[in-house]
């Protein structure tokens, strides 16, 4: 670890204490290239500062981090943060060119403190990648961070929560939630659990919650609840424009390979044969994907995706023949 000059060792010794937490005097000295007693000047430094490095006991003694009304300052090596900054502009949303607001000023603090060539290395990862246009628009929307903290913390404490609710058609409710659980899907985050105002479980945008608070009441979530199943399920039968099913000759899972969650869901009718159905308010889409599958498959329902899956194969068919 190069670190010449004191203040370099100083902030060099906090990173070994934060990352070695226990480190003796005789092994911080070595790493640093000083004497133990110098080590010992370091620690009165940090505590002075406000850092609480504490001993510990025993004959050589060891040194250790004390959670404090002071966290200690972070500190990146160049790797990390360069690593650090690219996970960052990953949540550009695609399509766009603005990072989401508490992203920005977080990347902006790191990009403020480093020296001015890492600096410049992240500038250019910044304005040297593209983002990929979003075929649909409405994904990757950031959410308010202390919501999602908040619900995540509901979550694993099983805490009932609150919520201030805006539906897509901007209509807002109060409900009382219990969170089972939360997904991070396709650049959204949501959230399932029991709505007692539905008296049913509901999944929820995260984005879409506008306020938010933890309330005394707890849960119990079900036994082996699997949250992305969850939600997989709650978007594939929760779609405007009705159901449809149909049985593909294959296995189950050949026809999810092709067909993947949330699109639809499937069951084994046999070994040979798999059953798939869901909700859609697009049938000419959901024709188009189940026209592209190559195995045989039979319309069970809707009347509506029957007859988009007729036009399509009249137009292949005309396609295919050369006419127009």
């Amino acid at each position: 670890m190069e670190a010449t000059r004191p203040a370099s060792r100083i902030l060099a010794m906090l990173e070994l204490l934060q990352d070695r937490p226990g480190m003796t005097g005789p092994d911080l000295a070595t790493a640093l290239g000083v004497t133990t007693r110098t080590i010992r000047r370091y620690v009165a430094t940090l505590q002075d500062m406000g850092i609480p490095v504490e001993p510990t006991a025993g004959r050589i003694g060891g040194y250790w981090l004390r959670p404090g009304y002071r966290l200690p300052p972070l500190m990146f090596s160049a790797d990390e943060a360069i690593g650090l900054a690219v996970a960052l502009l990953t949540t550009r949303i695609s399509g766009q060119d603005d990072l989401p607001a508490p992203v920005a000023s977080a990347l902006a603090k790191i990009e403020r403190s480093l020296p001015h060539e890492l600096s410049a290395r992240i500038e250019t990862i910044r304005n040297g990648f593209r983002t990929a246009r979003n075929p649909w628009p409405e994904t990757g929307v950031f959410p308010q961070p202390e919501v999602l903290a908040l619900l995540i913390q509901a979550s694993l404490s099983h805490r009932r929560c609150w919520i201030r609710y805006g539906s897509a058609e901007g209509n807002q409710t109060s409900r009382d939630v219990d969170p089972y659980g939360v997904l991070f899907l396709d650049g959204r985050w949501y959230a399932h659990g029991w709505c007692h105002l539905r008296k049913d479980t509901r999944t929820f945008r995260i984005d879409r919650i506008r306020r938010m608070d933890l309330m005394p009441a707890t849960f119990e979530p079900p036994e082996a609840f699997d949250i992305e199943e969850a939600v997989m399920r709650s978007i594939a039968m929760t779609r405007t424009g009705g159901e449809f099913e149909v049985l593909v000759e294959a296995s189950l899972d050949r026809v999810r390979d092709y067909l993947p969650s949330p699109i639809a869901l499937h069951e084994a009718v046999s070994e040979t044969q798999t059953r798939t159905w869901g909700t859609t308010d697009n049938p000419y889409w959901i024709a188009s994907r189940i026209g592209a599958l190559p195995f045989a498959v039979q319309v069970v329902k809707s009347e509506s995706l029957k007859a988009a899956m007729r036009e399509i194969g009249e137009r292949m068919i005309a396609a295919g023949n050369g006419s127009r």
